[in-house]
This record gives structure tokens, sequence and C-alpha cells, in this order.
């Protein structure tokens, strides 16, 4: 069903309608800080371990340096690495003893301006963020006091999955066109391609590959530049996907494009409304901007789409989005 035909055109009535149908509050009470993260527990995560069988590993990250593809929307700018000492310098202009010297450096950088997970204090719905909590009380100039992103540094380590959209949907190119919308039917379409080590789990990772990030590459190669994959048109999750991303009870969700859902958004003059339910209402912890491409490249190679996943997030004290580095580990 076309998610206008299901939702009407009010973007504002659609986010309460999902809002109310989908709430995960005050399913792990009041004080909750880790929202569906808590699917991914003790059981999930030892059973995950043993995925790793070949012990092949797959780096999901961006490289995070000067040419990235932030824009400057909302001040998000790329890394900005600076060496505060190097090799050039001596023993004498350090100050060391026998003929010791060092180099240092250091990184500016918006917390979610590569690879990154949005912590639950990224997003409210009408000021009100994960589990009914007031956002301007908990979201302050002091950071994110009830849900920073320091309390998922330990627990996102478990069963990661990926589903190749891209490949299964995408024809020869293996690649979905900018603005199209992934469905529920869509998602359960490339679990019945991929196979059983697809299926989808309570407490799962589940990593979404559209290939657009594939797409921009070439663009890079061709010194194009990034063109408008910060912001622009891009393949990603439906708002209509809300209900299966409720019913699934995975733990976090990730995709290879910069919003996760897609671009332009579906209903006309919104902007990214499934955000609005997934992390306020259903405490979904959302990553975007991962590099799937070679572990994409191995799952279709071997027919294997589930793995160890490791993903845990830089602890910023109060931090409401952070930098990551997954490893699979297949």
């Amino acid at each position: 069903m076309n998610v206008l035909d299901e939702y009407g055109t009010d973007p504002e009535a659609a986010i309460a309608t999902a809002a109310a149908r989908y709430s995960n509050w005050n399913r792990w009470g009041q004080d909750d800080a880790l929202g569906t993260v808590n699917f991914l527990d003790d059981e999930v995560r030892s059973g995950a371990a043993a995925l790793a069988r070949r012990g092949a590993s797959f780096a999901l990250s961006l490289p995070l340096d000067a040419n990235g593809p932030q824009n400057g929307w909302r001040r998000r700018v790329n890394p900005v690495h600076t060496m505060m000492s190097t090799g050039q310098d001596t023993a004498e202009q350090m100050g060391m003893p026998h003929g010791l010297t060092a180099a240092d450096d250091a990184v500016f950088m918006p917390l979610q301006c590569g690879t990154q997970w949005d912590g639950l204090g990224h997003v409210f719905d009408h000021g009100i963020g994960w589990n009914g909590r007031k956002g301007a009380e908990t979201v302050t100039s002091e950071g994110d006091s009830a849900t920073g992103i320091e309390h998922l540094a330990a627990p996102l380590v478990g069963r990661g999955v990926l589903l190749d959209v891209g490949r299964a949907l995408g024809g020869e190119a293996g690649e979905l066109d900018d603005a199209y919308a992934i469905t529920t039917d869509d998602l359960r379409a490339t679990i019945d391609r991929q196979g059983p080590t697809a299926q989808i789990r309570r407490g799962d990772i589940v990593l979404v590959r559209t290939g657009q990030l594939a797409r921009v590459r070439r663009s890079l190669a061709r010194g194009e530049g990034w063109g408008t994959y910060a912001g622009g048109p891009a393949p990603g999750l439906s708002f209509g996907t809300a209900g299966w991303l409720h019913g699934s009870e995975i733990a976090a969700i990730a995709t290879d494009t910069w919003g996760f859902e897609v671009r332009p958004n579906e209903f006309p003059g919104s902007f990214q409304p499934l955000h609005q339910v997934a992390l306020p209402h259903i405490g979904l912890l959302v990553g975007e901007m991962w590099d799937l491409e070679a572990l994409a490249e191995d799952c279709a190679g071997d027919g294997v789409y589930e793995f160890l996943l490791a993903a845990q997030p830089l602890p910023f004290t109060g931090a409401v989005g952070s930098p990551v580095n997954p490893v699979a580990v297949k």
C-alpha cells in the first residue's frame, strides 16, 4: 500500500498515528536509556559470537578526513585534523631527553559528519524525546543527561544482518534509484531472496544497502565530488516501514545513505518524518553513511548474510550522536 493511501498527506497526522501505534515508552521502565538496544541482551550477544567462522573482517566506516561528504548544512563540516607536533620537531624543541620526540594530533569534527549513530536524544516529536521525556529538560547546553551516547558504548556487539536491497531489487546495477522508497514488502522480498541467514531475529542489528554509496563513489572517481549525497535525493526506508521496525524487535538499523529514510520524504513539505517516530517513540538507534560495499560483495559471494558485528559508539558523555567504526566478522 502506498504510504499516502495508508496515512494521508498530512505528515503531522501521520507521525501522530504511527507514534501511537508503535510507541515503546516505558517498555523498559521510566529511566531507560537504551531503547531497542535492550533487545540485544547477553543471550543474543553470546549467540552472535559463533558467527565469526572464517575470521574475515570488514570495516564499515567512511574515512574521517577533509574530503568527506559534508557540505556545511546545520554547521556540519568534515573533520579538521591538525598536527600538534610532528616528526620534524627536535628533542630540543620539545624539551625531551635522550633524543626522544613524539607526534601528537587533534581533530575537530561534528559527531555526525561521517559513519555514525543517531542517539536517542537526537530527535524530538513536538519537544518530547525518547520515553516521553521533555527535550528542553534532558538535552541542554550541557548535553543529554538522560540518553547520552555513552550508555551504548558496551552493548552494541551482536548479530548483524545485511539486507542488500540494492542487489535484490536494483536490477543489473545492483543499486536503487534516488527517491526509491523501500517498503516492508521490499525488505521481506530481500530476505526471501537472500535465504535463511538473512532471517531477522529479535535483537539484530540490521544493515540496509541501497547502493547509493557505490554510485557516489563512481562520481568521486570521475572528480565530480560527493554531489548531493549529504541531504539530497536518496533511496531509503519508507515511512510505511515503521510497523516493521517496531514489530521485528531489532536492536538498531543502519544504511549506506545520509538520512536512513527516503529523500525527498514521502509527505509533501515534510522533513525526516520516520526519524520523528523511530527515535523518540520506538527508541530505535539509527545509523547512517555506513560503507557496506566490501561486506556486500562478500555476502553475495558466499550467500551468508549474518555476521558478528561490533558497532560501539565513542563514549562522549552526553552526546546525541557518535562516529563509529563498525567491524563485521564472518
